[in-house]
């Protein structure tokens, strides 16, 4: 089972565990790997060393001069993460995301009540109002693209809604964004969850009672759970990885579904 366990950065940053890297592997053969990926880690190789991210710890372990990383998630959402083992490989994934051939689910914990599903169709660009320069929004005029997410509720209650989501396109932070706008932020979302203020802290502070208080999980709810490729001949599959134990614990504990009741929407 993948460690989910939060760490904030004002820490030493985690390195991968090589005794715990094979058990995030949930499928592989001889064209993909494909990963459950813990919401502490990043993908991409960094400074700090191979360890330090998903991409290279993979390599160190399989000994593998070239990897190729077909899709990729923020250091804090969890789940499914493809990486192709050869080119041919990733040109076929690659060229079906890039057809929009690929349809992605995930599963967010928002804060707040969405009765009915939903499709946010509001362009994104970068947050003119915001001192964080990384933050996107909902707005018009230059510097947009066009950006659709479909939110529908799987299980509500209790102030809270696991949503099954589904982003008919690729911007930067969408879901999160979206969600923000829809006035239902993602649990956990310290950049787009409240005021600036949060990030601000937490950037500078670390992980604090008050951040504890506001955003009720250590990490943005959000997780990736199927890829599914529908681009014959080259490639026809789907991959998935289970909601992340964090969430489930979330959905369990503050919502007060059980597991039962869980499991039966989450095989919907």
């Amino acid at each position: 089972m993948t460690d989910y366990s939060f760490v904030p950065p004002s820490s030493t940053t985690p390195k991968v565990d090589p005794a715990e890297l094979p058990k995030w592997l949930i499928e592989e053969d001889d064209d993909y790997m494909v990963f459950d990926k813990p919401g502490w880690l990043v993908c991409h190789p960094s400074k700090d060393g191979p360890w330090s991210s998903l991409v290279g710890a993979v390599k160190e372990w399989k000994q593998m001069e070239v990897s190729h990383l077909v899709s990729r998630l923020d250091r804090e959402t969890s789940g499914v993460i493809l990486i192709a083992k050869h080119y041919d490989a990733a040109s076929a994934a690659q060229t079906a995301m890039e057809r929009r051939m690929v349809l992605k689910t995930y599963y967010a914990l928002l804060k707040g009540e969405l009765k009915e599903p939903v499709m946010v169709d509001q362009p994104l660009g970068p947050d003119e109002t915001s001192q964080v320069v990384v933050k996107t929004a909902v707005r018009e005029g230059p510097g947009t693209l066009p950006a659709a997410t479909f939110f529908e509720p799987v299980l509500v209650r209790n102030g809270y809604t696991l949503a099954r989501v589904q982003p008919h396109t690729g911007r930067k932070h969408q879901i999160r964004a979206h969600a923000f706008w829809l006035g239902l932020p993602v649990i956990g979302d310290k950049l787009y969850g409240g005021d600036d203020s949060l990030y601000m802290e937490f950037v500078a502070h670390g992980w604090t009672k008050r951040l504890g208080a506001a955003l009720e999980m250590g990490r943005q709810a959000l997780h990736a759970a199927k890829l599914e490729f529908r681009f014959p001949p080259r490639i026809t599959r789907t991959f998935t990885a289970p909601l992340a134990p964090d969430m489930r614990e979330f959905v369990e504990k503050k919502m007060g579904f059980s597991e039962a009741e869980l499991d039966a929407v989450l095989t919907a």
